[in-house]
């Protein structure tokens, strides 16, 4: 079993025939996800990849049945395809775009929080994989391997050095979440935890958190008082300097809040143990599952 997507998830590519989008879609149906269509205002009857397209969400999902979206579509048109997808019933929606203006943002995830029973991951995230399933992203498929620890981390790039260096040293992921690490996302790291404790195939969780913002000490405190699964840390950050921007829209460090070590403090306050390094990391994740 995994969390959010697996072989049997139909997915729909939004902006499929822009490069990134083509790009994406050939990695993924490699991979062995279920692509079934994608949209291209305009480019509708066309096809990519042997995947039809079509001028619009509504149209997509009248000929197929949908069960996630990617987004791959500029920022300026990123709120309204987020907004195409969840208003046709897609459960989840997984936005690639970055850049996208914080305002934007605010007004769609209001939106899908109060008006619809869809799930948004990102923007600014490269994805969920569940090795040896399904990947839908751009998340490269060949440093996963299947087994029993879920990831959950608001970095890109540092999430497939982690996980390569958990899959190189024997340990396996059920499922993988980049949430992305923009100041306003979708799905935060206590959504997924809480996923994770309700998968059966998960017996470890390894939390990827980095400088600013406060999500990663929400997660501590919800760790601590509702999580029975065992789990273990990294925060991306130790030697950021401060007031620096780093990476993410959100990974900003102001005055002693929001540094690599306060964050990794709280965590281990409340029984997380955090590695310092991806190689400390993988020992930890290693010496739990032992245990």
């Amino acid at each position: 079993m995994s969390i959010l997507i697996d072989s049997s998830s139909n997915v729909l590519v939004q902006g499929i025939t822009g490069g990134e989008g083509k790009f994406h879609t050939e990695q993924m149906k490699q991979y062995g996800t279920e692509v079934v269509a994608g949209v291209t205002p305009g480019k509708g009857g066309d096809g990519v990849l042997g995947v039809p397209v079509y001028n619009s969400v509504k149209e997509a999902t009248s000929d197929h049945e949908i069960d996630v979206s990617v987004i791959f579509v500029p920022a300026k048109f990123a709120k309204d395809a987020i907004l195409e997808s969840v208003d046709n019933g897609v459960e989840l929606v997984v936005c690639i775009t970055e850049n996208i203006p914080v305002h934007d943002m605010s007004q769609v995830y209001h939106y899908v929080e109060k008006h619809t029973d869809s799930q948004l991951i990102g923007p600014n995230c490269p994805g969920v994989i569940s090795p040896g399933a399904s990947k839908v992203g751009i998340l490269p498929g060949e440093v996963f391997e299947k087994g029993n620890i879920g990831i959950v981390s608001r970095s890109g790039t540092l999430t497939y050095e982690i996980s390569s260096e958990l899959t190189d040293n024997g340990l396996g992921q059920s499922t993988v979440v980049g949430i992305g690490g923009d100041q306003i996302v979708g799905t935060n790291f206590v959504d997924v935890l809480e996923d994770f404790d309700r998968d059966p195939q998960t017996e470890l969780i390894v939390l990827v958190g980095e400088i600013g913002g406060s999500e990663e000490e929400r997660a501590a405190e919800y760790i601590d008082e509702n999580l029975s699964t065992p789990t273990v840390g990294y925060i991306a950050g130790f030697r950021a300097p401060e007031g620096k921007r780093m990476g993410h829209a959100g990974a900003i460090v102001s005055g002693e809040e929001g540094t690599a070590e306060t964050k990794a403090k709280v965590l281990e306050d409340h029984g997380v143990p955090v590695g310092r390094s991806p190689v400390e990391l993988a020992e930890l994740a290693a010496e739990a599952m032992e245990s």
